[in-house]
């Protein structure tokens, strides 16, 4: 068993844990092992889970489990926990609001909260024009609804996605979502009228983004016809489709195209949201404004809560009641949403995912440098990927990426595997773990890129 210090405490918020990666029992340990066995027998197949631990505590840049085990946490909870889990601003701001009142609806009775978070999207997401905020429950909660307004403004019905997107597990997004397993093999018929474009994948397509875009905007005019076409849907840097940056000029041209015929443009940010990207959000680098842009994961550090937001007359275009939910925007949600929008603007966090993108890109690099068998090393701030390719023919190399993933959690280090081909692994540090344990982790990493 290995034990690896790092900084005693946390730099940016969290429980005071030691920030240490500590393996004392194999992983899974016996607690584990047990926990594992009643989900096993409690909970359905389908629920699968990437590291075999139970978590009892987290915070900063470390997942302690039921063993004692100590992990680095290269994932945040799928970018949901990039203010660290358990920011003691958040959990003081939960804390103040479960004793004040838990429910009311927001659509029976209304609470400042869900307007103050309403309030702060409206002036932090891209573009100067008139907006406003619906809240809701799921990232894929927030697709749906920002389809339907498409859809309800323009009075159209189509909608084109792009190739390796991913946007959610209901009926209409997994329609809207690339890849088959596991999220749509066998779970069909799904909704009609979603139509699929080609993204720009500079790796493997070698386009430049204008060409790239010349070939999706010709084949959506030639299948779907704008005068069809209610929304086109976009990750600005694709997530589990294996964190794809588009070439510059891509999304510039397709937006562009959309408000020429118009189309509404849609920005899927809810992974790349909330300060992940080195910015406040991911479309900020490529100078686009949605019309709409859909948020979660990171918007409430860890409760459940998401958003549509954008234009105005697009916002309005619903009748009363069209939009809503018995839980959108609960106000234990939209407070720790407050405490963590806070935390993003005030606490270094973008700058924090700059830095931690930098120290990541380098690294990699340089494993890149001397093992062909990493194909490519892309993305933006703390949302950092590697493509793992059989270095002869380029192919994409599951099996491989699957090792590595396996030997670096046995070591006590959480990675998360993604891409179309499952040949991708992506880093999504908390924003408030420290460059000593991030270092160690990607030691890891690359020892266990030796091994296999």
């Amino acid at each position: 068993m290995s034990t690896t210090t790092s900084t005693p405490t946390i730099p940016l918020g969290g429980p005071t844990l030691p920030q240490e990666r500590r393996v004392v029992t194999a992983i899974p340990g016996p607690r584990s092992e047990e926990l594992l066995a009643r989900k096993a027998a409690a909970v359905p197949a389908g629920v699968g889970h990437t590291a075999p631990i139970h978590a009892v505590a987290a915070g900063g840049g470390v997942v302690v489990d039921a063993d004692g085990n100590s992990l680095i946490d290269l994932g945040s909870g799928i970018a949901v926990t990039s203010v660290g889990n358990a920011h003691p601003a958040v959990v003081a701001a939960v804390q103040a609001q479960v004793a004040q009142f838990t429910h009311t609806c927001f659509m029976i009775s209304p609470y400042e909260s869900y307007v103050a978070v309403a309030e702060a999207l409206n002036r932090l997401t891209p573009g100067d024009h008139e907006k406003k905020t619906a809240l809701f429950n799921s990232g894929a909660e927030a697709v749906e609804n920002a389809v339907k307004i498409a859809r309800k403004a323009t009075g159209r019905q189509a909608v084109v996605a792009f190739d390796h997107g991913y946007h959610g597990r209901t009926n209409l997004t997994m329609a809207l979502t690339a890849k088959s397993m596991p999220y749509k093999s066998g779970f069909g018929p799904f909704a009609p009228e979603v139509y699929r474009a080609p993204l720009s994948y500079p790796f493997r397509d070698g386009l430049s983004g204008p060409d790239a875009a010349a070939r999706a905007i010709s084949q959506i005019e030639k299948q779907i016809g704008a005068d069809n076409l209610a929304a086109v849907i976009i990750e600005p840097i694709q997530g589990e489709g294996g964190f794809i940056v588009p070439a510059d000029g891509f999304l510039p041209a397709v937006a562009d195209w959309c408000r020429e015929n118009g189309v509404v443009f849609i920005a899927d940010e809810v992974q790349t949201g909330f300060a992940r990207t080195g910015a406040m959000f991911a479309s900020e680098h490529f100078g686009i404004v949605p019309d709409l842009i859909t948020t979660a994961k990171g918007i409430a550090a860890g409760l459940p809560l998401a958003a549509v937001t954008g234009r105005a007359d697009l916002m309005d275009a619903s009748h009363p009641g069209g939009l809503g939910g018995t839980y959108g925007g609960n106000p234990v949600a939209c407070a720790a949403a407050l405490a963590a929008i806070d935390a993003f603007e005030n606490d270094g966090l973008i700058e924090r995912a700059q830095q931690i993108g930098a120290r990541l890109t380098a690294r990699l690099n340089a494993m890149r440098e001397s093992d062909p068998r990493i194909g490519d090393v892309r993305g933006l701030g703390a949302m950092i990927a590697a493509e793992f390719v059989d270095p002869a023919t380029g192919a994409p190399d599951a099996a491989l990426t699957s090792a590595i993933a396996k030997a670096c959690i046995a070591e006590g280090v959480i990675v998360l595997t993604c891409g179309t081909y499952g040949n991708v692994i992506r880093f999504l540090p908390p924003l408030s773990i420290g460059d000593e344990l991030l270092d160690d982790g990607l030691d890891v990493i690359a020892a266990a890129l030796g091994r296999v």
